[in-house]
């Protein structure tokens, strides 16, 4: 159904390819992931089925890319759009109407659909993906999560034969995730839907696709196989994979499931040994940043409600709760960008947004869910330089960072060239390089592959020893697990739970990382608390 020949795709101005496949093919009807680290070609390569490249991206292509026989050389993306249905990772870039009700009509009226299948099919896409409740709502106001699900649902009422999706989950709390997946494996094996998907989350999609492609970067050809086989070979795997190489497992499960029947003997072993676990405790310093009765409504209607809390100096606080609980918004009051609100806001024992802007970069430092936001620039090298710049540091330290966090050279590649993950790395660096005392990240792990997620987890952990107070609003629950020291639950903008992240996470169903699951009812968070807890069963 959809093959790629000889292909070989260079952006403007790059040196080296940006994606090699001399040969792949996907059937009809299959769920197929894209793996592959941060910048290893997953999106080039989606985007190459709708024609977007090279047609929009510029370059040089050679090769061919077809789809149902036709070429994507010779078709441009609005003719493939019978077929080929395309969501990027910036769901919100797509928007063109008003409400979510008019952007789910609005290819349908492009494609001369009839109005009376054109309602049948708004409502069915509504169903499906669990938006009814918010079809008259601007799309301006959705949170990140219910953008993604809205530009899905727009997707599919096209009715095309493809669907592709570029990290369909990563602004997805893990219940909307699960969601999501499922409908679209319903799609896959009721309609015969053809799916095909990147995502770095793989301890989400794993369970449910088909086939997978490893693409390893670089000249190297794509592994193709089933999820087991692709994956048991890959280099970058989410936990519960690293845990069946740990014990000895293959094939390794691919899901919770599987891995707690393979797990039973060694809870049992586990219950010699293993008691409550204690939480684990930022340095006591004192409070640097709070907010009292904090309240704030968009379009009359509540974001946030009556919130009280503090964050102290070392200390990881994690903000998790579902898709539009107001995550988003309590980030944005407390860089002083977030607008009118009831209730008092106070960061070093002053309003963020009295803060004159050179000396709030290093007061207050934030990551937007849109990391390209913050860059300007028509090359990461540059980005790095005015960086440094603007916040009067030493020339080369955001070009320093970038590598830490990415293991890459700042180059001339234009930021819009860089995938996702690499943009969130540069933003990043660009943010943290004048090393503010409040540091606010609104989904730091989108895009981002699991060794790139290490080294940020060791960053922020060495940040957090020197003092700075991180808060992290994510639905990355194996990154809370790994990183906060504490964590609270917003639902419809009210705390509903707060304290140590692990007394936390671990008895939350929704928001327990597969460790946990996997080990209940002992509060382990990690493959490495497991081998230590296993290895102290043994010394007994």
């Amino acid at each position: 159904m959809i093959s790629f020949q000889g292909v070989r795709f260079t952006y403007p101005g790059g040196t080296e390819p940006a994606l090699v496949v001399d040969r792949l093919t996907i059937q009809e009807g299959e769920f197929c992931l894209v793996m592959g680290e941060t910048g290893t070609g997953k999106s080039t390569l989606l985007r190459a089925i709708n024609g977007l490249v090279p047609h929009f991206s510029g370059g040089t292509m050679a090769g061919e890319v077809t789809v149902l026989g036709r070429s994507t050389r010779d078709h441009r993306p609005r003719e493939l759009a019978d077929l080929v249905g395309y969501v990027g990772q910036s769901a919100s870039a797509g928007f063109v109407a008003e409400t979510v009700e008019e952007e789910l009509a609005y290819t349908m009226e492009n494609l001369g659909v009839a109005p009376q299948a054109m309602r049948r099919r708004v409502e069915e896409a509504l169903d499906l993906l669990g938006l009814s409740r918010l079809r008259s709502r601007s799309v301006r106001t959705l949170s990140g999560g219910e953008q993604q699900r809205t530009a899905i649902a727009s997707v599919l009422t096209a009715t095309p034969k493809v669907l592709v999706l570029d990290e369909p989950t990563s602004a997805l709390d893990p219940a909307a995730a699960e969601e999501v997946l499922s409908a679209l494996a319903r799609l896959v094996h009721d309609l015969g839907l053809t799916v095909v998907m990147a995502e770095h989350r793989l301890e989400r999609v794993l369970p449910f696709v088909d086939t997978a492609v490893l693409l390893p970067g670089g000249p190297q050809p794509p592994v193709v196989g089933t999820a087991a086989q692709v994956v048991e070979g890959a280099s970058s795997v989410p936990p519960i994979i690293e845990l069946g190489r740990a014990m000895g497992w293959s094939p390794p499960p691919l899901s919770v499931r599987e891995a707690r029947r393979l797990a039973s003997p060694l809870r049992e072993r586990l219950n010699l040994v293993v008691g409550e676990s204690k939480p684990l405790n930022p340095t006591p310093w004192e409070p640097l940043a709070s907010v009292h009765h904090l309240s704030v409504s968009y379009d009359r209607r509540p974001a946030l409600l009556q919130v009280s809390l503090s964050v102290r100096r070392g200390e990881v606080l994690a903000v998790m709760g579902r898709n539009g609980s107001g995550k988003t918004t309590l980030l944005r009051q407390l860089a002083g960008v977030g607008g009118a609100r009831r209730g008092e806001v106070l960061v070093q024992g002053g309003s963020p947004e009295r803060i004159a802007a050179r000396e709030r970069i290093r007061r207050v430092g934030m990551v937007p869910q849109d990391p390209g936001a913050l860059l300007y620039e028509d090359s990461v090298a540059k980005e790095c330089s005015l960086a440094d710049r603007e916040a009067g540091l030493p020339a080369g330290t955001t070009a320093r960072l970038f590598e830490r966090l990415m293991g890459e050279k700042a180059d001339q590649r234009h930021p819009l060239d860089l995938s996702e993950g690499q943009r969130l790395g540069l933003a990043l660096a660009v943010v943290l390089a004048p090393a503010p005392a409040l540091l606010l990240l609104d989904e730091p792990t989108r895009g981002l592959d699991y060794s790139s997620k290490a080294r940020l987890v060791a960053q922020l952990a060495e940040l957090a020893a020197g003092g700075t107070a991180i808060v992290v609003a994510s639905h990355d629950v194996e990154i809370v697990a790994r990183l906060a020291h504490r964590v609270i639950v917003l639902a419809e903008g009210e705390i509903v739970a707060d304290g140590p992240a692990r007394e936390v996470v671990c008895h939350s169903p929704v928001f327990a990382p597969q460790i946990a699951k996997i080990f209940a009812p002992h509060a382990l968070l990690s493959v490495d608390e497991v081998t230590r807890a296993l290895a102290g069963s043994e010394s007994r």
